[in-house]
């Protein structure tokens, strides 16, 4: 009987693979971030993760397709945080529940790679490709539900409505830190976000 040879454990390579990935990512982020997307250069993200552009180009296929997992992750981690918030509908009055969301969905939003990914989806805007369109309708679905949590006697237009527009004010809030140095100050800008999704939502249920 030939004697079996053992085969070396392919998981340890697939680990090795998932945190060059997530190196040439957190890379590209800090690249967009600080030099724009006009600034982002692949060979240098390339060298400073220590690998060459065949690495790249087998995770990620080229520059857009870098681009496009920027993005994509951008989008996972911010619906990550942002699904268990639907949980706030149990969460006191009101304004408990509007300032609930806000306050979980401002970090994540605000955070590195979010900001890098909106960075992305505005330069790239008149070529976007339909996965990225695809992840926008999928977060407005997601406001959208958030909507319905934090005003659980809205109709669905009215709960689409205040999803809609926690997320452009959100969203505005993060493209204006991006063009305004140093970074903008947005507690008051927040609180004021609260505070007139509350007042619609209680006016709402007065009736």
């Amino acid at each position: 009987m030939t004697p079996t040879v053992p085969t070396r454990p392919t998981s340890g390579r697939q680990a090795r693979g998932d945190r060059t990935r997530a190196r040439i990512i957190e890379l590209t982020v800090s690249s967009v971030l600080d030099h724009g997307l006009d600034g982002v250069n692949v060979s240098s993200i390339a060298e400073a993760a220590g690998v060459t552009w065949g690495v790249v180009q087998y995770h990620f296929g080229d520059r857009e397709g870098l681009l496009a997992a920027v993005v994509a992750q951008g989008f996972e981690e911010l619906t990550d945080v942002l699904r268990p918030l639907g949980d706030v509908a149990a969460v006191g009055d009101v304004r408990a529940r509007v300032s609930a969301v806000v306050a979980a969905a401002w970090p994540a939003m605000s955070g590195p790679t979010s900001r890098a990914a909106i960075e992305v989806l505005i330069s790239t805007r008149a070529t976007r490709s339909g996965a990225g369109r695809r992840q926008i309708s999928r977060l407005s679905q997601v406001f959208a539900s958030l909507g319905e949590a934090v005003g659980s006697t809205l109709s669905p237009d009215q709960a689409a409505a205040v999803g809609a527009f926690l997320l452009t004010n959100l969203r505005g809030l993060v493209t204006a830190q991006l063009i305004v140095s140093p970074r903008l100050e947005v507690t008051a800008e927040l609180d004021l976000l609260v505070d007139v999704v509350t007042t619609y939502i209680e006016g709402v249920q007065r009736g």
